[in-house]
Protein backbone atom coordinates (compact mmCIF):
# COMPACT_ATOMS: atom_id res chain seq x y z
CA UNK A 1 0.00 0.00 0.00
CA UNK A 2 1.50 3.56 -1.29
CA UNK A 3 1.99 5.94 2.21
CA UNK A 4 -0.96 7.44 2.85
CA UNK A 5 -2.63 9.67 5.33
CA UNK A 6 -5.63 11.86 5.56
CA UNK A 7 -5.58 15.85 6.71
CA UNK A 8 -10.00 16.50 7.59
CA UNK A 9 -9.83 20.16 7.48
CA UNK A 10 -7.44 22.64 4.90
CA UNK A 11 -6.86 24.61 8.30
CA UNK A 12 -5.12 21.21 9.88
CA UNK A 13 -1.29 21.21 10.68
CA UNK A 14 -1.55 17.36 11.18
CA UNK A 15 -2.57 14.54 9.06
CA UNK A 16 -3.77 10.81 9.95
CA UNK A 17 -1.61 8.33 9.18
CA UNK A 18 -3.70 5.38 7.52
CA UNK A 19 -1.03 2.43 6.19
CA UNK A 20 -2.27 -0.85 8.71
CA UNK A 21 1.61 -1.26 9.37
CA UNK A 22 2.17 2.58 9.99
CA UNK A 23 5.15 4.24 8.08
CA UNK A 24 8.73 4.44 8.51
CA UNK A 25 11.13 7.57 8.82
CA UNK A 26 11.97 8.66 5.30
CA UNK A 27 8.66 7.58 4.53
CA UNK A 28 6.99 10.20 1.73
CA UNK A 29 3.25 10.57 1.76
CA UNK A 30 2.26 12.42 -1.22
CA UNK A 31 0.18 14.68 1.22
CA UNK A 32 2.92 15.06 4.21
CA UNK A 33 6.46 15.73 4.25
CA UNK A 34 8.99 13.23 4.67
CA UNK A 35 8.80 11.63 8.01
CA UNK A 36 11.44 12.15 9.82
CA UNK A 37 10.49 9.01 12.38
CA UNK A 38 8.45 6.05 12.55
CA UNK A 39 4.36 6.84 12.71
CA UNK A 40 1.59 4.21 13.90
CA UNK A 41 -1.35 3.65 12.10
CA UNK A 42 -3.79 6.48 13.63
CA UNK A 43 -0.97 8.50 15.15
CA UNK A 44 -0.82 12.36 13.66
CA UNK A 45 2.12 13.87 11.53
CA UNK A 46 2.89 17.12 11.32
CA UNK A 47 2.09 18.73 8.08
CA UNK A 48 4.25 22.00 8.95
CA UNK A 49 6.28 22.92 11.53
CA UNK A 50 4.71 23.76 14.88
CA UNK A 51 6.42 26.35 17.21
CA UNK A 52 5.89 25.97 21.11
CA UNK A 53 2.81 27.47 22.17
CA UNK A 54 1.31 27.03 18.83
CA UNK A 55 -2.44 25.25 18.17
CA UNK A 56 -2.38 21.64 16.81
CA UNK A 57 -5.34 21.56 14.58
CA UNK A 58 -7.26 18.41 13.68
CA UNK A 59 -10.99 18.88 12.21
CA UNK A 60 -10.24 22.34 11.69
CA UNK A 61 -10.31 22.98 15.35
CA UNK A 62 -7.69 23.13 18.61
CA UNK A 63 -6.93 19.95 19.84
CA UNK A 64 -4.18 20.47 21.81
CA UNK A 65 -0.91 23.46 22.13
CA UNK A 66 2.28 22.42 21.29
CA UNK A 67 4.64 21.83 24.26
CA UNK A 68 7.92 21.84 22.37
CA UNK A 69 9.12 22.80 18.89
CA UNK A 70 7.54 20.33 16.50
CA UNK A 71 9.27 19.48 13.19
CA UNK A 72 7.64 19.00 10.05
CA UNK A 73 7.24 15.43 9.46
CA UNK A 74 7.67 14.62 13.14
CA UNK A 75 4.99 12.57 15.17
CA UNK A 76 2.44 15.04 17.39
CA UNK A 77 1.75 12.85 20.00
CA UNK A 78 0.37 12.80 23.90
CA UNK A 79 3.71 14.35 25.42
CA UNK A 80 4.44 17.12 22.99
CA UNK A 81 0.92 19.29 23.36
CA UNK A 82 -1.27 20.03 26.11
CA UNK A 83 -5.38 20.22 26.39
CA UNK A 84 -6.47 23.64 25.91
CA UNK A 85 -9.32 24.89 27.75
CA UNK A 86 -12.67 23.77 27.10
CA UNK A 87 -15.26 26.33 25.52
CA UNK A 88 -16.49 28.70 28.11
CA UNK A 89 -20.39 27.38 28.63
CA UNK A 90 -20.85 31.20 29.38
CA UNK A 91 -19.98 32.62 25.67
CA UNK A 92 -21.45 29.60 23.56
CA UNK A 93 -24.04 30.48 20.71
CA UNK A 94 -27.05 29.25 20.76
CA UNK A 95 -29.23 28.71 17.80
CA UNK A 96 -27.58 30.68 15.62
CA UNK A 97 -27.07 28.37 13.20
CA UNK A 98 -30.01 25.82 13.06
CA UNK A 99 -30.12 23.68 9.77
CA UNK A 100 -33.28 23.72 7.86
CA UNK A 101 -35.66 20.40 7.87
CA UNK A 102 -34.30 17.81 5.37
CA UNK A 103 -36.49 16.83 3.00
CA UNK A 104 -38.49 14.16 4.26
CA UNK A 105 -37.60 10.49 3.46
CA UNK A 106 -41.15 8.89 2.55
CA UNK A 107 -42.35 5.22 2.87
CA UNK A 108 -39.54 3.52 5.59
CA UNK A 109 -40.46 1.03 7.78
CA UNK A 110 -39.02 -1.76 9.76
CA UNK A 111 -41.10 -4.77 11.96
CA UNK A 112 -41.86 -4.48 15.08
CA UNK A 113 -43.59 -4.84 18.19
CA UNK A 114 -46.27 -2.70 19.20
CA UNK A 115 -47.19 -1.76 22.79
CA UNK A 116 -50.18 -0.49 24.50
CA UNK A 117 -48.60 2.60 25.55
CA UNK A 118 -47.83 3.26 21.88
CA UNK A 119 -43.92 2.75 21.48
CA UNK A 120 -42.75 -0.01 19.37
CA UNK A 121 -40.32 -3.01 20.52
CA UNK A 122 -37.40 -4.30 18.33
CA UNK A 123 -37.62 -7.54 20.30
CA UNK A 124 -39.92 -9.23 22.66
CA UNK A 125 -38.63 -10.41 25.76
CA UNK A 126 -39.65 -11.47 29.30
CA UNK A 127 -38.28 -8.86 32.20
CA UNK A 128 -37.92 -9.02 35.39
CA UNK A 129 -36.75 -5.81 37.59
CA UNK A 130 -35.54 -6.00 40.91
CA UNK A 131 -35.45 -3.06 43.51
CA UNK A 132 -32.42 -4.27 44.98
CA UNK A 133 -29.00 -6.07 44.27
CA UNK A 134 -29.50 -8.37 47.50
CA UNK A 135 -32.36 -10.48 44.95
CA UNK A 136 -30.82 -10.45 42.14
CA UNK A 137 -28.78 -13.94 42.17
CA UNK A 138 -32.19 -15.14 43.15
CA UNK A 139 -33.74 -13.57 39.76
CA UNK A 140 -30.83 -14.65 38.06
CA UNK A 141 -31.25 -18.09 39.03
CA UNK A 142 -35.36 -18.08 38.35
CA UNK A 143 -34.63 -16.45 34.99
CA UNK A 144 -32.18 -19.36 33.95
CA UNK A 145 -34.66 -21.71 34.86
CA UNK A 146 -37.30 -19.84 33.15
CA UNK A 147 -35.28 -20.07 29.91
CA UNK A 148 -35.31 -24.25 30.32
CA UNK A 149 -38.08 -24.69 31.79
CA UNK A 150 -41.01 -21.73 30.65
CA UNK A 151 -39.70 -20.22 27.30
CA UNK A 152 -39.72 -23.40 24.90
CA UNK A 153 -43.79 -23.38 25.47
CA UNK A 154 -44.14 -19.81 24.30
CA UNK A 155 -41.95 -19.52 21.08
CA UNK A 156 -42.95 -15.94 20.60
CA UNK A 157 -40.93 -14.84 23.66
CA UNK A 158 -37.12 -13.95 22.56
CA UNK A 159 -35.84 -14.27 25.74
CA UNK A 160 -36.29 -13.99 29.58
CA UNK A 161 -33.61 -10.88 31.33
CA UNK A 162 -32.88 -9.85 34.78
CA UNK A 163 -33.24 -6.55 35.11
CA UNK A 164 -30.37 -6.67 38.19
CA UNK A 165 -27.82 -3.38 39.29
CA UNK A 166 -25.91 -2.61 42.14
CA UNK A 167 -28.74 -0.20 43.76
CA UNK A 168 -31.62 0.15 46.12
CA UNK A 169 -30.13 0.09 49.57
CA UNK A 170 -27.33 1.65 51.76
CA UNK A 171 -27.67 4.86 49.95
CA UNK A 172 -29.09 8.34 50.21
CA UNK A 173 -32.01 7.18 49.14
CA UNK A 174 -33.66 10.94 49.27
CA UNK A 175 -30.41 12.83 48.23
CA UNK A 176 -31.03 14.67 45.30
CA UNK A 177 -28.98 12.47 43.27
CA UNK A 178 -30.78 9.65 43.74
CA UNK A 179 -33.62 10.58 41.83
CA UNK A 180 -31.16 9.50 38.18
CA UNK A 181 -30.75 5.71 39.51
CA UNK A 182 -34.35 5.46 40.62
CA UNK A 183 -36.08 6.89 37.30
CA UNK A 184 -33.98 4.83 35.39
CA UNK A 185 -34.69 1.96 36.79
CA UNK A 186 -38.52 2.79 36.32
CA UNK A 187 -37.64 3.32 32.98
CA UNK A 188 -35.54 0.31 32.02
CA UNK A 189 -38.56 -1.64 34.11
CA UNK A 190 -40.95 -0.39 31.28
CA UNK A 191 -38.67 -0.13 28.61
CA UNK A 192 -40.65 -1.52 25.24
CA UNK A 193 -38.94 -4.75 24.52
CA UNK A 194 -40.33 -5.82 27.79
CA UNK A 195 -43.85 -5.15 26.67
CA UNK A 196 -44.13 -1.55 29.06
CA UNK A 197 -45.59 -2.83 32.02
CA UNK A 198 -43.10 -3.63 35.17
CA UNK A 199 -42.98 -6.95 36.85
CA UNK A 200 -40.94 -6.27 40.53
CA UNK A 201 -39.05 -8.91 43.01
CA UNK A 202 -38.31 -7.28 45.94
CA UNK A 203 -36.21 -7.79 49.20
CA UNK A 204 -39.13 -6.25 51.37
CA UNK A 205 -36.68 -4.09 53.69
CA UNK A 206 -34.60 -2.13 51.07
CA UNK A 207 -34.65 1.76 50.69
CA UNK A 208 -35.84 1.75 47.30
CA UNK A 209 -39.51 0.20 47.91
CA UNK A 210 -41.22 -0.59 44.87
CA UNK A 211 -44.06 2.33 44.98
CA UNK A 212 -40.90 4.62 45.08
CA UNK A 213 -39.60 2.88 41.52
CA UNK A 214 -43.46 3.05 40.13
CA UNK A 215 -45.22 5.90 42.32
CA UNK A 216 -48.53 5.96 39.67
CA UNK A 217 -48.96 2.27 39.90
CA UNK A 218 -51.13 -0.07 42.17
CA UNK A 219 -49.07 -2.59 42.69
CA UNK A 220 -50.71 -5.92 44.13
CA UNK A 221 -48.29 -8.71 46.33
CA UNK A 222 -48.07 -11.31 44.12
CA UNK A 223 -46.72 -13.97 47.18
CA UNK A 224 -50.15 -13.28 48.42
CA UNK A 225 -52.65 -13.99 45.38
CA UNK A 226 -50.07 -16.99 44.01
CA UNK A 227 -51.44 -19.76 42.79
CA UNK A 228 -54.36 -17.90 41.88
CA UNK A 229 -55.28 -17.31 38.48
CA UNK A 230 -55.34 -13.38 37.54
CA UNK A 231 -55.84 -11.95 33.76
CA UNK A 232 -53.16 -9.71 34.09
CA UNK A 233 -49.54 -9.51 35.68
CA UNK A 234 -49.34 -5.77 35.13
CA UNK A 235 -48.65 -4.03 38.39
CA UNK A 236 -46.74 -7.01 39.81
CA UNK A 237 -44.54 -7.33 42.50
CA UNK A 238 -42.95 -10.20 44.62
CA UNK A 239 -41.34 -9.70 48.10
CA UNK A 240 -39.35 -12.57 48.81
CA UNK A 241 -39.29 -11.67 52.63
CA UNK A 242 -43.30 -12.22 52.40
CA UNK A 243 -44.66 -14.31 54.92
CA UNK A 244 -46.18 -16.88 52.21
CA UNK A 245 -42.71 -17.39 50.93
CA UNK A 246 -41.01 -20.26 52.79
CA UNK A 247 -37.14 -20.17 51.53
CA UNK A 248 -34.60 -20.42 48.68
CA UNK A 249 -37.23 -22.80 46.55
CA UNK A 250 -40.21 -21.34 47.31
CA UNK A 251 -39.22 -18.09 46.36
CA UNK A 252 -37.94 -19.38 42.68
CA UNK A 253 -40.83 -21.22 42.34
CA UNK A 254 -43.27 -18.24 43.15
CA UNK A 255 -41.15 -16.06 40.30
CA UNK A 256 -41.40 -18.84 37.84
CA UNK A 257 -45.39 -18.66 38.14
CA UNK A 258 -45.04 -14.58 38.65
CA UNK A 259 -43.33 -15.17 35.37
CA UNK A 260 -45.76 -17.64 33.40
CA UNK A 261 -48.69 -15.24 33.43
CA UNK A 262 -46.50 -12.50 31.60
CA UNK A 263 -45.15 -15.16 29.17
CA UNK A 264 -48.40 -16.08 28.24
CA UNK A 265 -49.19 -12.02 27.61
CA UNK A 266 -46.26 -11.73 25.51
CA UNK A 267 -46.65 -14.73 23.53
CA UNK A 268 -49.35 -13.35 21.76
CA UNK A 269 -47.55 -10.25 20.50
CA UNK A 270 -46.28 -10.46 16.77
CA UNK A 271 -44.14 -8.18 14.76
CA UNK A 272 -46.07 -5.74 12.24
CA UNK A 273 -44.91 -3.36 9.83
CA UNK A 274 -44.01 0.15 11.77
CA UNK A 275 -43.37 3.08 10.28
CA UNK A 276 -39.79 4.23 10.89
CA UNK A 277 -40.75 6.68 12.87
CA UNK A 278 -41.13 4.54 16.05
CA UNK A 279 -37.48 3.84 15.81
CA UNK A 280 -35.66 5.37 18.53
CA UNK A 281 -31.96 5.12 17.62
CA UNK A 282 -28.97 5.40 20.24
CA UNK A 283 -25.11 5.64 18.94
CA UNK A 284 -22.48 5.31 20.85
CA UNK A 285 -19.14 4.96 20.30
CA UNK A 286 -16.46 2.84 22.87
CA UNK A 287 -12.75 2.03 22.36
CA UNK A 288 -12.46 4.75 20.10
CA UNK A 289 -8.90 5.67 17.93
CA UNK A 290 -8.15 8.40 15.44
CA UNK A 291 -10.31 6.85 12.80
CA UNK A 292 -13.64 7.53 14.70
CA UNK A 293 -13.45 10.67 13.37
CA UNK A 294 -12.66 9.69 9.91
CA UNK A 295 -14.50 6.70 8.95
CA UNK A 296 -17.23 5.51 11.32
CA UNK A 297 -18.92 8.22 13.49
CA UNK A 298 -19.06 10.36 9.88
CA UNK A 299 -21.05 7.49 8.39
CA UNK A 300 -22.86 6.93 11.95
CA UNK A 301 -23.80 10.74 11.28
CA UNK A 302 -25.01 10.02 7.89
CA UNK A 303 -26.97 7.31 8.80
CA UNK A 304 -28.56 9.52 11.31
CA UNK A 305 -29.53 12.02 9.43
CA UNK A 306 -31.16 9.51 7.11
CA UNK A 307 -33.07 8.25 10.26
CA UNK A 308 -34.18 11.50 10.93
CA UNK A 309 -35.42 12.30 7.20
CA UNK A 310 -37.55 9.10 7.63
CA UNK A 311 -39.08 10.51 11.48
CA UNK A 312 -37.15 8.61 14.02
CA UNK A 313 -35.64 9.77 16.82
CA UNK A 314 -31.59 9.61 16.96
CA UNK A 315 -29.95 9.86 20.99
CA UNK A 316 -26.33 10.91 21.11
CA UNK A 317 -25.02 10.74 24.38
CA UNK A 318 -22.14 11.29 26.66
CA UNK A 319 -21.52 14.40 28.49
CA UNK A 320 -17.61 14.06 28.81
CA UNK A 321 -17.44 12.90 24.58
CA UNK A 322 -19.26 15.76 23.55
CA UNK A 323 -18.14 18.65 26.45
CA UNK A 324 -15.22 19.97 23.95
CA UNK A 325 -17.11 20.02 21.16
CA UNK A 326 -20.78 21.63 22.45
CA UNK A 327 -19.35 24.64 20.74
CA UNK A 328 -20.05 23.13 17.50
CA UNK A 329 -23.41 21.89 18.45
CA UNK A 330 -25.58 24.90 20.43
CA UNK A 331 -25.32 26.71 16.81
CA UNK A 332 -27.45 23.78 15.76
CA UNK A 333 -30.23 23.56 18.74
CA UNK A 334 -33.53 24.49 17.15
CA UNK A 335 -34.69 26.51 20.06
CA UNK A 336 -32.01 29.03 22.38
CA UNK A 337 -34.62 27.37 25.11
CA UNK A 338 -33.12 23.55 23.66
CA UNK A 339 -29.45 24.91 23.92
CA UNK A 340 -29.84 26.42 27.16
CA UNK A 341 -30.79 22.34 27.93
CA UNK A 342 -27.46 21.73 26.59
CA UNK A 343 -25.48 23.72 28.03
CA UNK A 344 -27.10 22.79 31.49
CA UNK A 345 -26.37 19.38 31.13
CA UNK A 346 -22.54 20.39 30.45
CA UNK A 347 -22.74 22.60 33.86
CA UNK A 348 -23.99 19.91 35.70
CA UNK A 349 -21.55 17.38 34.26
CA UNK A 350 -18.24 19.89 34.94
CA UNK A 351 -19.83 20.30 38.57
CA UNK A 352 -19.89 16.62 38.92
CA UNK A 353 -16.11 15.83 38.10
CA UNK A 354 -15.20 18.33 40.05
CA UNK A 355 -16.38 16.71 43.27
CA UNK A 356 -14.88 13.57 42.74
CA UNK A 357 -11.74 15.85 42.03
CA UNK A 358 -11.54 14.77 38.31
CA UNK A 359 -12.35 16.76 35.12
CA UNK A 360 -12.51 15.68 31.47
CA UNK A 361 -9.22 14.49 30.43
CA UNK A 362 -9.72 10.97 33.06
CA UNK A 363 -11.82 10.38 30.04
CA UNK A 364 -9.52 9.04 27.78
CA UNK A 365 -8.38 5.55 28.25
CA UNK A 366 -4.54 3.81 27.38
CA UNK A 367 -6.39 2.21 24.26
CA UNK A 368 -7.80 5.42 22.69
CA UNK A 369 -3.86 6.93 22.95
CA UNK A 370 -2.72 3.64 21.50
CA UNK A 371 -5.09 4.33 18.53
CA UNK A 372 -3.65 8.00 17.80
CA UNK A 373 -6.28 10.29 19.85
CA UNK A 374 -4.31 13.08 21.57
CA UNK A 375 -6.69 13.57 24.66
CA UNK A 376 -10.28 14.15 25.12
CA UNK A 377 -10.44 17.34 22.97
CA UNK A 378 -9.72 15.43 19.52
CA UNK A 379 -11.52 12.51 21.02
CA UNK A 380 -14.85 15.11 21.37
CA UNK A 381 -14.35 16.35 17.76
CA UNK A 382 -14.44 13.17 16.27
CA UNK A 383 -17.43 11.54 18.39
CA UNK A 384 -20.09 14.02 18.01
CA UNK A 385 -19.80 13.49 14.44
CA UNK A 386 -22.21 10.54 14.31
CA UNK A 387 -25.00 13.49 15.42
CA UNK A 388 -25.06 14.14 11.75
CA UNK A 389 -25.85 17.79 10.29
CA UNK A 390 -29.99 18.10 11.51
CA UNK A 391 -30.91 20.39 14.36
CA UNK A 392 -30.75 19.35 17.89
CA UNK A 393 -34.64 18.92 18.31
CA UNK A 394 -34.56 18.25 22.47
CA UNK A 395 -32.11 17.72 25.02
CA UNK A 396 -33.21 14.94 28.00
CA UNK A 397 -31.35 14.53 31.52
CA UNK A 398 -30.09 11.64 33.21
CA UNK A 399 -32.31 8.52 32.80
CA UNK A 400 -35.17 10.80 31.26
CA UNK A 401 -37.29 8.76 28.54
CA UNK A 402 -37.07 10.74 25.33
CA UNK A 403 -40.07 11.76 23.28
CA UNK A 404 -38.90 14.14 20.75
CA UNK A 405 -38.74 13.31 17.29
CA UNK A 406 -35.68 13.80 15.23
CA UNK A 407 -32.10 14.55 16.87
CA UNK A 408 -31.89 14.30 20.51
CA UNK A 409 -29.07 14.88 23.17
CA UNK A 410 -29.70 12.28 26.14
CA UNK A 411 -27.49 13.50 28.74
CA UNK A 412 -25.39 10.19 30.12
CA UNK A 413 -21.62 9.52 30.98
CA UNK A 414 -19.38 8.22 28.74
CA UNK A 415 -18.41 5.10 30.10
CA UNK A 416 -19.79 2.38 27.52
CA UNK A 417 -22.48 0.25 29.75
CA UNK A 418 -23.74 3.02 31.84
CA UNK A 419 -24.31 5.05 28.01
CA UNK A 420 -25.63 1.80 27.00
CA UNK A 421 -28.10 1.66 29.76
CA UNK A 422 -29.01 5.04 30.49
CA UNK A 423 -29.84 5.14 26.63
CA UNK A 424 -32.10 1.89 27.17
CA UNK A 425 -33.86 4.11 30.11
CA UNK A 426 -34.27 7.23 27.50
CA UNK A 427 -36.25 4.39 25.36
CA UNK A 428 -33.99 3.40 22.94
CA UNK A 429 -34.90 0.58 21.08
CA UNK A 430 -32.05 0.23 18.68
CA UNK A 431 -28.46 0.67 19.25
CA UNK A 432 -25.25 1.73 16.58
CA UNK A 433 -22.21 1.24 18.57
CA UNK A 434 -18.86 2.45 16.59
CA UNK A 435 -15.42 1.18 17.99
CA UNK A 436 -11.60 1.31 16.81
CA UNK A 437 -9.82 -0.87 19.01
CA UNK A 438 -12.59 -2.94 19.61
CA UNK A 439 -15.41 -4.56 21.96
CA UNK A 440 -17.61 -7.15 22.69
CA UNK A 441 -20.05 -4.95 24.16
CA UNK A 442 -23.69 -5.98 24.13
CA UNK A 443 -27.09 -5.40 25.25
CA UNK A 444 -29.62 -8.06 25.79
CA UNK A 445 -32.78 -5.13 25.27
CA UNK A 446 -32.28 -4.01 21.88
CA UNK A 447 -29.79 -5.21 18.80
CA UNK A 448 -26.74 -3.78 18.81
CA UNK A 449 -24.68 -3.19 15.11
CA UNK A 450 -21.22 -2.95 15.86
CA UNK A 451 -19.25 -0.56 13.57
CA UNK A 452 -15.53 -0.98 12.99
CA UNK A 453 -13.30 2.45 12.03
CA UNK A 454 -10.69 0.49 10.42
CA UNK A 455 -10.54 -2.50 8.30
CA UNK A 456 -8.09 -4.60 10.24
CA UNK A 457 -10.31 -4.42 13.32
CA UNK A 458 -13.07 -6.22 11.32
CA UNK A 459 -10.62 -8.19 9.58
CA UNK A 460 -9.23 -9.57 12.95
CA UNK A 461 -12.66 -10.08 14.26
CA UNK A 462 -15.18 -10.97 11.61
CA UNK A 463 -17.46 -12.05 14.00
CA UNK A 464 -17.89 -9.90 16.51
CA UNK A 465 -17.66 -6.54 13.66
CA UNK A 466 -21.10 -6.36 12.02
CA UNK A 467 -19.69 -3.26 9.72
CA UNK A 468 -16.24 -2.32 8.38
CA UNK A 469 -16.22 1.31 8.21
CA UNK A 470 -12.65 1.26 7.18
CA UNK A 471 -12.87 1.05 3.39
CA UNK A 472 -13.98 5.06 4.00
CA UNK A 473 -10.12 5.69 4.50
CA UNK A 474 -8.87 3.82 1.32
CA UNK A 475 -10.97 5.75 -0.74
CA UNK A 476 -13.10 2.69 -1.33
CA UNK A 477 -16.25 3.92 0.09
CA UNK A 478 -17.51 7.71 0.28
CA UNK A 479 -19.48 8.32 3.36
CA UNK A 480 -22.62 8.91 1.63
CA UNK A 481 -22.29 5.03 0.91
CA UNK A 482 -21.24 4.01 4.07
CA UNK A 483 -24.25 5.79 5.73
CA UNK A 484 -26.30 3.75 3.48
CA UNK A 485 -25.25 0.71 4.04
CA UNK A 486 -25.53 1.24 7.64
CA UNK A 487 -28.71 2.81 7.89
CA UNK A 488 -30.48 -0.38 5.86
CA UNK A 489 -28.56 -2.25 8.54
CA UNK A 490 -30.58 -0.91 11.00
CA UNK A 491 -33.41 -1.40 9.68
CA UNK A 492 -32.57 -5.26 9.19
CA UNK A 493 -31.95 -5.38 12.51
CA UNK A 494 -34.41 -3.58 14.34
CA UNK A 495 -36.93 -5.85 12.04
CA UNK A 496 -35.20 -9.10 13.23
CA UNK A 497 -33.76 -9.83 9.58
CA UNK A 498 -30.28 -9.34 10.56
CA UNK A 499 -29.26 -11.27 13.37
CA UNK A 500 -26.23 -9.10 14.65
CA UNK A 501 -22.95 -10.68 16.21
CA UNK A 502 -23.61 -9.54 19.68
CA UNK A 503 -27.13 -11.26 19.39
CA UNK A 504 -25.89 -14.13 18.03
CA UNK A 505 -22.73 -14.81 20.68
CA UNK A 506 -25.46 -13.35 23.36
CA UNK A 507 -22.77 -10.70 24.68
CA UNK A 508 -24.79 -9.23 26.72
CA UNK A 509 -23.12 -6.58 29.54
CA UNK A 510 -25.46 -6.24 33.09
CA UNK A 511 -26.80 -3.19 33.07
CA UNK A 512 -25.57 -0.25 35.47
CA UNK A 513 -27.74 2.83 36.03
CA UNK A 514 -25.80 6.01 36.70
CA UNK A 515 -25.98 6.76 40.44
CA UNK A 516 -24.14 10.09 41.37
CA UNK A 517 -25.55 10.21 45.09
CA UNK A 518 -23.61 9.17 47.77
CA UNK A 519 -23.51 5.76 49.04
CA UNK A 520 -24.15 5.20 53.14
Amino acid sequence: MQARVIQVHPDDNVAVVVNPEGLAAGARPAEAPELLEAIPMGHKVALAPIATGEPVRRYGEVIGLATEEIPAGAWVREDRARMPEPPRLEDLPRATAVPPAPEPLEGVTFEGFLNPDGRVATRNLLGITTTVQCVAPTVEHAVERIRKELLPRFPNVDDAVAITHDYGCGVAIDAPGAAIPIRSIRELSRHPSLGGEPLAVSLGCEKMQPDRVFPEARLRNAAAELPVVVESSENYVLRLQDEHLRGFQDAVNAILAFAEKRLAELDRRRRTTRPASDLVVGLQCGGSDAFSGLTANPAVGRAADLLVRAGATVMFSEVTEVRDAVHLLTPRCATPEVADKLIDEMRWYDRYLASGEADRSANTSPGNKRGGLLNIVEKALGSVAKSGTTAIQAVASHGERVTAKGLVFAATPASDFVCGTQQLAAGMNMHVFTTGRGTPYGLAYVPVVKVATNTPLAERWPDLIDVDAGPVASGAQTLDQAGRALFEKILDAASGRYETWTDKWRLYNDLVPFNPGPVT
